[in-house]
């Protein structure tokens, strides 16, 4: 496998595709912005005018793109993957998105003879530069063991979760404990400062204690900072957020953590900070 595809080339998805040249890869890409298409030249990919074209060269195709509808009309869409891959190519899709309609892409595909991986991750723009992303894969086993040692290429920890969709729950999985645990972090801060004790100083007891965690870590000082230059955004976790109450109201679940997180993320994008990171739900 020595040509991939890659679709998607945003913050996190251009320095992944970046990793996976560094290893030797041929990229082949395609992006709606110019100026990302001439990044692209530049460092050597080669550029095309549709998600087809781009399958048509490729092993392997991988999105990294927004939101459900953008997955649906990279891959299913005119001129769209579907329309370029032959038979034996691998699609892998590492954005976050509906692990139903997944899970329908995944059918779609096989249709054609053509494999698919839900690969969600978790790192932010942090991980994907360094290679070091948490990677969450939904398909069949074989299939991720034939594009395993591209994916090692972004991240240091790739978990198969299981069938179609299971990466996509495990990322929802994810964003719940993030989400829940920076509003945590946030209460903590709250809660220092009103009865005058330094959270900078309560944040390195919590990093010794049972309380550690890598929220803490980064957003506990993001928060004594008053630091949210994005690493995530708030309108991206917004979006996953949608995506894990819509399935709980289908599983006649009660996710009270979890609405919550929505709902202050919801406030702070109404607020107009949808573009900072998203600890910023818990900014004093």
């Amino acid at each position: 496998m020595k040509n991939i595809g890659f679709i998607g080339l945003g913050i996190m998805g251009f320095a992944m595709a970046k990793n996976i040249q560094k290893a030797g890869y041929q990229l082949h890409v395609w992006a709606r912005k110019q100026a990302i298409t001439d990044q692209a030249k530049a460092l050597g990919m080669i550029v095309y005018s549709s998600a087809a074209e781009v399958a048509v060269a490729s092993d392997m195709v991988i999105t990294c793109v927004s939101d459900t509808p953008d997955v649906e009309a990279v891959i299913l869409g005119e001129q769209g993957i579907i329309e370029g891959a032959q038979p034996g190519c691998v699609v892998v899709d590492m954005s976050t998105i509906s692990p139903a309609t997944t899970r329908e892409i995944a059918a779609k595909l096989a249709e054609k003879n053509i494999d698919m991986l839900d690969a969600p991750v978790s790192g932010g723009d942090v991980g994907a530069r360094n290679a070091t992303l948490t990677i969450m894969a939904g398909g069949k086993p074989e299939v991720l063991a034939r594009v395993s040692s591209v994916l090692q290429t972004m991240g240091k920890t790739i978990t198969h979760i299981g069938d179609h969709g299971a990466g996509q729950v495990a990322k929802g999985c994810n964003q719940i404990m993030v989400g829940a645990t920076v509003a945590a972090a946030g209460e903590a801060l709250k809660y220092a400062g009103a009865q005058d004790v330094d959270f900078a100083e309560v944040r390195k007891a919590l990093l010794g204690g049972f309380a550690q965690s890598r929220v803490m870590e980064i957003h506990g000082q993001r928060l004594i900072d008053n630091n949210f230059k994005p690493g995530f955004k708030a309108a991206l976790h917004l979006k996953d957020m949608n995506i894990v109450m819509e399935n709980a109201v289908a599983l006649g679940l009660d996710l009270t953590a979890a609405q919550r997180v929505t709902d202050d993320l919801n406030k702070a994008v109404e607020k107009g900070d949808g573009e900072l990171d998203s600890s910023v739900i818990a900014r004093k």
